[in-house]
């Protein structure tokens, strides 16, 4: 099984319909194997994608809280080269960029040519956290679908390659990982009662991010449905996922890079001939 991918605008899901757990069939280290693979394909594309500056990778986490966004980054983006690697965690906005529109801090932390960019959150939150606590009204957080996907589409054309992973946890799973983390010196920095008050609200983010899918689904700018519960299975799948999206573009960077190499062999012979 591999992520869920929605990439036509308009087509509906359930989110309860769809499954938090890996497989039963699935061998943990069968797994771990494949991951480790992938992760060192991972690394030989994006050397092909810098050195080809033809495209950039952006990378969209969303999930709720303990879905595993900051454990994903650690294990995935492990495998990636820092020199091209950025990444962001948006939290609520500062007074400076609430005088702006909702996506000038997003657009400011895009990938240029040859770089991956990973959002840990992002300007999904616009439609989601503002809508599920009010923050604006429902005209303006309805309007922002369509700014959301002129602006993905404009990327796109600048070449960037566009991923967005929703991680899919249980309640069940959220509530252990919640209490986990008051067990955990290492973890315990991260509770907070905002977490608690969320799972209120439960239904309502529900409903939220389903019409996040249904609104902003793109060929260029998919939503990959991963099954969160099993963390070691989360990271396959995105691994997988990353890894199966770029694979086509190999020959093209390839192509460039031979050709610059080529440049490059009479530039130097170039030089030679006149010493």
């Amino acid at each position: 099984m591999t992520a869920i991918t929605i990439d036509k605008q308009g087509e509906k899901i359930k989110l309860e319909d769809l499954p938090t757990e890996p497989p039963k069939k699935v061998d943990k280290e069968a797994a771990k194997l494949e991951f480790d693979s992938l992760g060192e394909e991972l690394f030989d594309l994006q050397d092909l994608m810098w050195g080809a500056r033809m495209n950039s990778v952006l990378i969209i986490l969303q999930g709720r809280d303990t879905a595993g966004k900051d454990g994903t980054i650690k294990n995935v983006a492990g495998h990636l080269n820092p020199r091209g690697l950025g990444v962001v965690s948006f939290g609520v906005p500062t007074e400076d960029e609430r005088q702006h529109d909702f996506l000038w801090r997003i657009h400011q932390h895009t990938p240029r040519l040859g770089e991956f960019a990973i959002f840990n959150r992002s300007h999904y939150e616009d439609v989601l956290v503002a809508r599920v606590n009010k923050l604006v009204s429902e005209s303006l957080w309805k309007e922002r679908y369509g700014h959301i996907r002129d602006f993905e589409e404009l990327l796109a054309q600048h070449g960037t390659l566009i991923l967005k992973f929703f991680l899919h946890i249980s309640q069940k799973e959220q509530e252990e990982r919640l209490l986990a983390r008051e067990q955990e010196p290492r973890k315990a920095w991260k509770i907070s009662a905002g977490d608690w008050e969320d799972r209120r609200h439960w239904e309502d983010y529900t409903q939220a991010y389903e019409e996040v899918f249904t609104r902003t689904s793109a060929k260029t700018a998919p939503w990959m449905i991963v099954p969160a519960d099993s963390k070691w299975y989360r990271n396959l799948v995105v691994a997988r996922a990353i890894v199966e999206f770029l694979r086509p573009y190999r020959a093209a960077w390839q192509s460039r890079l031979d050709e610059v190499g080529e440049e490059k062999k009479r530039e130097l012979a170039r030089w030679r001939a006149t010493k």
